[in-house]
């Protein structure tokens, strides 16, 4: 099927934006039906905000990382880890664990 550019309206912001053949292709290759509602711009916008203060760079896509309780086996203070302590090994808040790993 070819594709031709189509002018379409962003749901957000009012403005025009071009659907590219080239859009519309990929669009369909990843199996969407469904015509993009907003303008790049408004996208992106959206995007961030979904992220919101997670980074975004994780590889869980914005979802929280969940943290396990744990208590520093250097200098005793309560923390949090993004592991399970397994009980076998020391785990140090983040202060102990910056002056106790090996330099790079």
């Amino acid at each position: 099927m070819a594709f031709t550019d189509k002018t379409l309206t962003c749901s957000d912001c009012g403005a025009t934006f071009t659907f590219s053949a080239e859009d519309q292709e990929f669009f369909r290759s990843k199996g969407y039906t469904n015509e993009p509602k907003r303008c790049p711009e408004c996208r992106q916008t959206r995007k961030t905000e979904r992220q919101g203060s997670t980074g975004g760079g994780g590889g869980s896509y914005g979802a929280p990382r969940q943290m396990f309780p744990a208590t520093c086996a250097q200098c005793g203070k309560a923390t949090e880890v993004p592991f399970q302590p397994r009980g076998d090994k020391p785990v140090y808040c983040s202060d102990c664990y910056r002056k106790t790993r090996p330099s790079r």
